[in-house]
């Protein structure tokens, strides 16, 4: 397509430049390139809120949400139903169903809470765990926070072809022919969305994943983030391993870094790598890898006279044509023409063109390091690197003379620490003792295979060290183990960090088949409350902030790397919703405000804890502690206006009104505050699955 697109940029008629360029731009969205997989039909989304009846839709409790039906008739607890696109009627019981949504029907989301825990009264911080389909979930934070998001932490299902992930509510096995591209399908949906939550000015994508298919999560990601530098790392989680037949013994798995913007990596605290009056590193300038050989850029093989007593740089030659012999150059008086050959003989080439050679040169950022006279290259040469000629110029190293030869002498002005690496081998990073141990103490044997607590505070930290305040995201969140890792980095450095976790409410393979046996459905009460985000991702939560365990007993042991008691909890707040979804033709127009207040609430920032209306809505709400505030009836927009004057604290304000024009006049008055404009339709705000 380069080639393609630099033929067109010579055409001379614009008109025609552009519809040639047009039709280009049309047949590559048509032609796929790259990572090929098949994208299968979307989730049904089961609604367990709305009720069955007459004309909805609708799949078995404990079937594929995908077989759907239409109920045609309602007849005491019997549901008369015909499958869709079959000529056949069937007839269920009212309680093995749930009402369905197919991909692209409207569906209306809301916070229903759930549970609290306040271990902070007079904090503002409060995280959120969502209890939801996470590609539904994230529809709604889109709305909520699209481009405010700055890390996004994900550890999502690993396709082994164990039980361990569902597809229109059916587990994919390895004998399953499309489980690699219903993989690839399930996460190019969410990845969509996450992109757009993402902060474009400097944030960070963190996946997690194993050997199966890492290669194929790697393509799907530089497709879809082609803007970014992404790099992957090899992180050891079990020392001992994982032994398997017939295969090598598995003790590591991937992580992948999609880096927006202009995002900062922070250096480890604990390791030096430049020490304060230290002296610079000089670099070999003969390159070195077999790919370097002089014939692949020519232009990089040229002479340095050196002064043979001295050792003094005297000149900088001109590259010579590949097939010039290097012996044919002419030489200078007392000097020997040097050029980058390796002691076998192979003519490999300089680390930079002459031209940036002699500007390095004259500022002493090159010398003759040591005289080989018995060697084809008879001057070992050495340069500085671009890195290092920038903290000279940023002051970070400090010139402090010259040798006798012109190269520069220098040391380094400050200690630094050092980067992380691409192969992580910590022991703090063990899931076994620092992943499931902890959860255990915690919660007792209610969840397999956690990460490290300190493996994934780590990868938060390496990215979020610098912003105190910054938003994180994990729709993926498993046993809860983001949102510790946000509080123990808030406790280390005094930050205000907020986390936001989503996860489903689905109980193991195991459970559910013995409760299946005693007739139980999921949306039943007992099935529910064995789900993971009521079983384990919200105890732990619970437990993680008090210091305790679920006996309510006081947590032993201090955090790692800190003086941090586990048994002190955490200075913080979290609060608990399960996404539902409302039945719009069943809600009175204009009495859906009391189920949007939670995500008004989460729009404004999650600020104090979230408030609560009665059924009796008032004309405004002015909620200073929640620093937001709502003018339900536009008549009283005057006096809304004097309540916020009064209020400075208020930073987001919502209106609700069906006129456009009305809504540009009424924040003329609040144009240093956030506003945003509420229809009547209050549901209109935050429909999802609308096919975007």
């Amino acid at each position: 397509m380069a080639a393609i697109n630099d033929l067109i940029a010579q055409i001379e008629n614009p008109e025609l430049r552009a519809r040639i360029q047009a039709e280009v731009d049309r047949m590559n969205k048509q032609k796929k390139f790259g990572l090929v997989f098949e994208e299968h039909l979307p989730e049904c989304t089961p609604l367990y809120d709305i009720p069955v009846k007459k004309g909805v839709l609708v799949a078995l409790k404990t079937g594929k949400v995908s077989e759907v039906y239409r109920v045609l008739n309602i007849k005491g607890d019997e549901a008369e139903c015909k499958k869709k696109d079959v000529d056949e009627l069937t007839t269920f019981k009212m309680d093995e169903l749930v009402t369905v949504a197919e991909f692209g029907e409207p569906i209306y989301p809301y916070l229903n809470p759930i549970d609290t825990v306040c271990n902070a009264p007079d904090s503002d911080l409060w995280h959120t765990l969502i209890e939801a389909d996470n590609y539904h979930a994230l529809q709604l934070l889109e709305y909520l926070y699209a481009g405010k998001v700055d890390c996004i932490y994900i550890d999502p299902p690993y396709n082994t072809g164990a039980r361990d992930w569902k597809y229109n509510n059916d587990y994919v096995d390895s004998s399953d022919q499309y489980r690699h591209s219903k993989w690839l399908s399930f996460m190019q949906k969410r990845l969509k969305i996450a992109k757009k939550l993402l902060n474009p000015r400097d944030s960070v994508l963190i996946v997690t994943i194993d050997e199966k298919e890492y290669l194929h999560l790697g393509c799907l990601l530089e497709e879809m983030f082609p803007e970014a530098n992404i790099q992957m790392i090899s992180s050891t989680i079990s020392r001992k391993g994982a032994a398997r037949m017939n295969s090598f013994t598995r003790v590591n798995e991937f992580i992948y870094f999609v880096m927006l913007g202009d995002y900062v990596l922070e250096p480890l605290d604990d390791a030096d790598y430049a020490k304060k009056g230290e002296a610079i590193h000089w670099q070999s300038f003969r390159r070195s890898s077999a790919a370097n050989i002089r014939t692949s850029r020519p232009f990089q093989f040229y002479p340095i006279y050196v002064d043979i007593k001295s050792r003094k740089i005297i000149k900088i030659g001109d590259a010579i044509p590949h097939e010039m012999d290097r012996f044919s150059v002419k030489q200078l008086e007392n000097c020997v023409a040097v050029f980058p050959v390796r002691d076998d003989g192979t003519e490999m080439m300089w680390g930079i063109t002459p031209e940036e050679c002699r500007v390095r040169a004259s500022k002493g950022y090159i010398k003759a390091a040591k005289y080989t006279p018995n060697k084809p290259q008879q001057f070992v040469m050495q340069y500085l690197m671009s890195g290092t000629i920038k903290d000279i110029d940023d002051g970070k190293i400090i010139v402090t003379g010259y040798a006798s030869d012109g190269s520069v002498e220098a040391e380094n002005s400050e200690t630094r620490n050092i980067m992380p690496k691409s192969q992580w081998s910590f022991n703090t990073h063990d899931a076994r003792d620092y992943g499931s141990k902890i959860l255990k103490t915690m919660l007792g044997d209610r969840f397999d295979f956690p990460k490290s607590l300190y493996a994934v505070h780590d990868c938060l930290n390496y990215f979020e060290k610098h912003k105190p305040n910054a938003l994180i995201v994990d729709f993926f969140a498993g046993s809860g183990t983001t949102m510790h890792a946000v509080n123990l980095l808030n406790a280390e450095d005094g930050g205000h960090r907020r986390c936001i976790m989503v996860t489903n409410n689905e109980v193991s393979d195991a459970e559910a088949k013995e409760m299946s046996q005693r007739g139980l459905k999921p949306g039943d009460e007992e099935w529910e409350k064995l789900g993971i985000a009521r079983y384990v991702t919200w105890p732990r939560t619970v437990c993680s902030i008090k210091g305790e365990n679920i006996k309510g007993e006081p947590l032993k042991d201090n955090y790692i790397g800190s003086d941090i008691p586990m048994a002190d909890g955490f200075k913080a707040n979290a609060a608990f919703f399960k996404l539902g979804f409302l039945d719009k033709n069943a809600v009175a127009l204009g009495r859906q405000f009391k189920e949007m207040l939670p995500t008004l609430w989460m729009k404004a920032g999650a600020i104090g804890k979230c408030p609560t209306v009665s059924e009796d809505i008032p004309d405004m709400l002015i909620l200073s502690e929640n620093k937001f505030a709502v003018l339900i009836d536009e008549m009283s927009y005057m006096a809304f206006e004097k309540q916020i004057a009064e209020h400075p604290e208020v930073e987001t304000i919502y209106i609700v009104t069906d006129s456009e024009p009305g809504y540009r006049e009424m924040i003329v008055a609040f144009n240093d505050k956030n506003t945003y404009q509420l229809y009547r339709d209050y549901l209109d705000n935050f429909r999802i699955n609308t096919g975007r």
